[in-house]
C-alpha cells in the first residue's frame, strides 16, 4: 500500500487555515483520495489535554521553553496515535499547524534558540516532515480580527502583543523562502474562493493529483 501523504496548514492568527484544511479533504474525497483533518496542539487524545494548558490562561502562563517542551510532548503523541498510523494507511493527513509554528512562535516570536528546537524535533520525530507546507499570509491586525471575531475565540495567543505576531509572520515569510521546495506562501487576504483556487493548484501541481 502507498503511504499517504502529509499536508502541513500554517499562518498566523486569522488567516483561515481551518477553512482551507476542509477544501482540500472535499478536493481529496472528489478523486477518491482518503484523507483526515487534525491539528496541533492536539489532534489526539492525549495531546489534546496538553493543548489545553497552552491556548487557556494567562498570556504569560508559559515561558517559551515550557511552550516548546509541551508542544513537543503533545506532537510526539499525536505522531504515534494518529499521524504515522494513518500515513502508513494510505491517508492523507491534513494537518492544522505542526512543527513550523514551533518555529515561528516559540523562535522567531519568542525568541527561543533555533537549534534548541532543531533537537526536540529530532528526538521526538526523526527526519519525518511534511510533504507541502501552505503558509497562509495575512496582515497581522486584520488576522487578529477574524480570529477575535470567532465564536470559539479563547487563544492566549492571540492576546499576545502585536510586534510578537509582526515577528512569527516574518519568521514564516523567513521559512518560505528558505524551504521553497516545500512551503507555498498563499495570500490570505483575497476572497475565500481565490485561496481555495490557489491551494488546490498548488497542490496538484507539487503533489501531482
Amino acid at each position: 500500500m502507498e503511504k499517504g501523504k502529509f499536508i502541513t496548514l500554517e499562518g498566523g492568527e486569522g488567516s483561515g487555515k481551518s477553512t482551507q484544511a476542509q477544501a482540500i479533504s472535499h478536493f481529496l474525497k472528489e478523486k477518491n483520495i482518503p484523507s483526515l483533518i487534525t491539528r496541533e496542539p492536539g489532534g489526539s487524545p492525549g495531546a489534546e489535554l496538553i493543548r489545553n494548558l497552552l491556548v487557556n490562561g494567562d498570556v504569560k502562563r508559559w515561558d517559551a521553553i515550557t511552550e516548546a517542551l509541551l508542544l513537543n510532548a503533545a506532537r510526539r503523541d499525536h505522531l504515534i496515535s494518529v499521524i504515522w498510523p494513518e500515513l502508513n494507511n494510505g491517508t492523507w493527513v491534513i494537518c492544522d499547524r505542526f512543527a513550523d509554528s514551533t518555529i515561528a512562535y516559540q523562535g522567531f516570536g519568542h525568541g527561543m534558540s533555533f537549534d534548541t528546537l532543531e533537537a526536540l524535533y529530532t528526538l521526538i520525530a526523526g527526519s519525518f516532515e511534511p510533504d507541502l507546507t501552505f503558509v497562509f499570509d495575512i496582515d497581522v491586525r486584520q488576522g487578529l480580527a477574524l480570529a477575535r471575531a470567532r465564536q470559539d475565540s479563547a487563544d492566549r495567543y492571540e492576546r499576545m502583543e502585536i510586534a510578537f505576531h509582526e515577528r512569527l509572520r516574518e519568521g514564516y515569510h523567513m521559512l518560505t523562502r528558505q524551504h521553497p521546495a516545500r512551503y507555498v506562501k498563499i495570500d490570505a487576504s483575497l476572497p475565500r474562493v481565490n485561496v481555495t483556487q490557489a491551494v488546490l493548484s498548488e497542490l496538484c501541481q507539487r503533489l501531482k493529483i
